[in-house]
């Protein structure tokens, strides 16, 4: 069976292993490797990973509270010049969480002392990037513009052989940039099927890697994570295709009574935005049937989408 590669597994991965609660000792090794530190109490970090909250069809990948620091950790699989915007979203919803949690002392006339951010975007990706390169918020605005507000993001290339000191320094992302390297060489050696890449480069996995027993306890959950025929570059090409299709569609619409100059701007941004949405349900439909088809059950088939196995029903009768 030949599948096509998820460009989220990665991510998805990276959060299995250091996001982990179970995992605490790699999550800590990441952290020391990081910032050069060399604590070794693990219970000493409190994960905050937002697990339940969705916004703009976005969580956050690892985030957790440890000596005063708020730090919030990104997987990425292609370069992004967005993270700086993502990673204000995701503190935002993190410190709301911790004003909260501090009895909403925001209001209070005294001064609540925060943990501070630590932004750090890891990239895996295909294209060739810089071994550390700093993203900014303020780079998203129109030039000129002074805001009151920046986040800056350290962007660190994780890809096997790049920022050797930093991975010799945490065995855990050593093992885990090793496996997603070779996961590649073997998915191009036996022709594309994802599932034997997956089982070869496991086996070839030396036996000294601290996260290999933990991929193998767990293999039908990392394949799960990795396999999927539904390739997500072609989805995300879809749904922008159809929002620009059906932005362009109402821009000239509206064009005709408003000018097609605001006509255009305003339709594009409307249709965009509802474009994608519609673009994301048809794709999710047509990806329910095919792992049903594969014999996935309707619970794990909706599990894996993120909808309702009442979702999946309608899904599956209709013609």
């Amino acid at each position: 069976m030949s599948t096509k590669t998820n460009r989220e597994y990665k991510d998805r991965l990276f959060k299995f292993i250091f996001g982990n609660p179970e995992n605490k000792k790699w999550t800590l090794s990441l952290y020391n490797a990081i910032n050069g530190s060399n604590y070794t109490d693990e219970n000493a970090i409190e994960i905050n990973t937002i697990e339940d909250a969705v916004y703009m069809h976005m969580k956050n990948d690892v985030s957790f509270l440890i000596n005063d620091t708020m730090n919030l950790y990104e997987q990425q699989g292609s370069f992004n010049p967005n993270m700086p915007l993502r990673f204000l979203i995701y503190a935002g919803m993190l410190y709301g969480k911790f004003a909260k949690r501090n009895g909403n002392r925001i209001y209070s006339s005294t001064l609540l002392r925060a943990p501070a951010p630590r932004c750090v975007c890891f990239y895996n990706g295909p294209d060739e990037m810089e071994d550390r390169v700093v993203l900014k918020l303020s780079d998203c605005f129109k030039e000129g513009s002074k805001p009151d507000i920046e986040v800056t993001v350290s962007m660190i290339n994780i890809n096997y052989g790049r920022n050797k000191e930093l991975l010799d320094s945490c065995k855990p992302l050593n093992d885990y940039s090793w496996f997603v390297s070779k996961i590649v060489e073997k998915q191009r050696d036996v022709g594309g099927d994802l599932e034997l890449a997956i089982d070869e480069a496991l086996t070839e996995m030396p036996n000294d890697s601290v996260i290999k027993q933990f991929l193998l306890d767990n293999q039908e959950e990392v394949k799960l994570m990795c396999i999927t025929e539904f390739n997500d570059e072609l989805y995300a090409a879809q749904r922008l295709e159809e929002g620009i299709e059906i932005g362009l569609e109402r821009g000239l619409e509206q064009g005709r009574k408003q000018g097609l100059e605001q006509g255009l701007e305003q339709g594009l941004e409307q249709g965009l935005e509802q474009g994608l949405e519609q673009g994301e349900i048809r794709a999710k439909k047509a990806m329910a049937k095919k792992l049903v088809q594969k014999g996935w059950t309707v619970e794990d088939t909706a599990t894996f989408l993120d909808v309702s196995a009442v979702d999946i029903e309608i899904w599956l009768n209709e013609k």
